[in-house]
């Protein structure tokens, strides 16, 4: 039980300090989020103080070390600024309508609402914010008008909502992240035939993220200034045959990122899907985090990527000095954050018991399996 402890106060120092917990005995910690609190960590923040997402039993929450887990009203907070002071999510209005919003404290949410006054909700969504920059002033995601209108948004407090819009008629685009300084937004739009791809806006003009051999998945994270991009399925047109990620880079282009070991399936169109998606990365893109998802199974088990080598996580810290990692667990789900030194990841995976979060502390100098 010495590296599988439950969310307390004194876990708020370790991560205080978490450049100095380094032992050479246990080069990782990982810390189990007490399962009483239903707390399913999105994302932590820059200054490693403050880890956000929503609970099990609904709303969103914000941890911070001396406090625990607070709910802070909303439906889901989705992702935190850099100093852990800026929230942004989703919450809903007095007619239950699910809205984009930036938490003001207490329970309270503001809520952005969508491109017009008049935007009429697609059934019970009219929009949802799904990252932010780490000054807190800009804010993306995706909004609508109706049902036929889908578009990512770039919101900061001069201008409102903006239309980022869609590069093919009648499809939909979404923002998935902002780079930390603002000026970068990731996501994806929709091709002609519905297929996801990655993409980049840059001063609002849209870029398709080029592929090894055609256009990438959807793009689901970025860095401190849009210099590296991050997302799932690297050729999507293989199907199950593809099972990598990727990452893109100004100075390289796009590599494919591989799971650690291929789930073979019975064959196209039989058997669960197999995705592979990277979601968070570190401000260097030496360590990036994500998923193996095969059909939301027990074989669906977190990621990491250490300069592009992949490893289980569940495996990295039982090489790393945690030999009983996630041992009751059904399957460690997904990484969904990672901070920009690359020390601090945060996720949510099945345990025995129900879903829950976890924490995950990285030395340096790791052994990767």
């Amino acid at each position: 039980m010495k590296n599988r402890i439950a969310i307390t106060a004194w876990v708020g120092v370790a991560l205080l300090l978490a450049p100095a917990l380094r032992p050479s005995a246990a080069n990782a910690i990982l810390i189990e989020v007490d399962p009483r609190t239903g707390a399913l960590p999105a994302a932590v923040s820059a200054n490693n103080l403050v880890v956000v997402g929503g609970l099990d039993s609904g709303g969103g929450f914000y941890w911070m070390p001396t406090q625990g887990v607070i709910f802070n009203g909303g439906e889901i907070s989705n992702a935190v600024n850099g100093d852990g002071h800026t929230i942004v999510g989703i919450a809903t209005d007095a007619g239950n309508i699910r809205q984009a919003g930036i938490w003001s404290g207490s329970t309270q949410w503001r809520l952005l609402g969508s491109f017009s006054p008049t935007a009429v909700p697609c059934e019970t969504t009219l929009s949802a914010a799904y990252g932010v920059s780490r000054d807190g002033q800009v804010v993306v995601g995706v909004a609508k008008d109706g049902c036929a209108l889908s578009h990512a948004f770039r919101w900061t407090p001069s201008n409102g909502i903006v239309d980022l819009g869609s590069s093919v008629q009648g499809k939909a685009s979404l923002a998935s992240d902002v780079s930390g300084d603002g000026n970068v937004v990731v996501g994806y739009q929709e091709s002609a035939t519905g297929v996801r791809q990655g993409v980049r806006w840059l001063n609002g003009r849209q870029e398709l993220i080029p592929g090894i051999d055609g256009a990438v998945g959807q793009a689901s994270a970025t860095n401190v200034d849009g210099s590296i991009v991050v997302g799932r399925d690297c050729r999507p047109g293989l199907g199950n045959a593809d099972q990598s990620a990727w990452v893109w880079t100004a100075q390289a282009g796009t590599k494919c990122l591989p799971a650690p070991r291929r789930i073979t399936v019975p064959g196209p169109g039989v058997g669960p899907a197999v995705g592979v998606e990277a979601t968070a990365t570190s401000d260097d893109g030496q360590v990036i985090g994500g998923a193996q998802d095969v059909g939301n199974s027990a074989d669906s088990n977190a990621i990491v990527w250490i300069g592009g080598r992949p490893a289980y996580l569940k495996d990295l810290l039982r090489a790393n000095g945690v030999p009983n990692a996630f041992d009751t667990w059904v399957n460690t789900g997904e990484i969904t954050g990672i901070t920009p030194d690359g020390h601090i990841l945060v996720g949510r995976g099945a345990a025995a018991l129900g879903f829950r979060g976890y924490i995950v502390l990285l030395g340096g100098s790791l052994v990767i399996p």
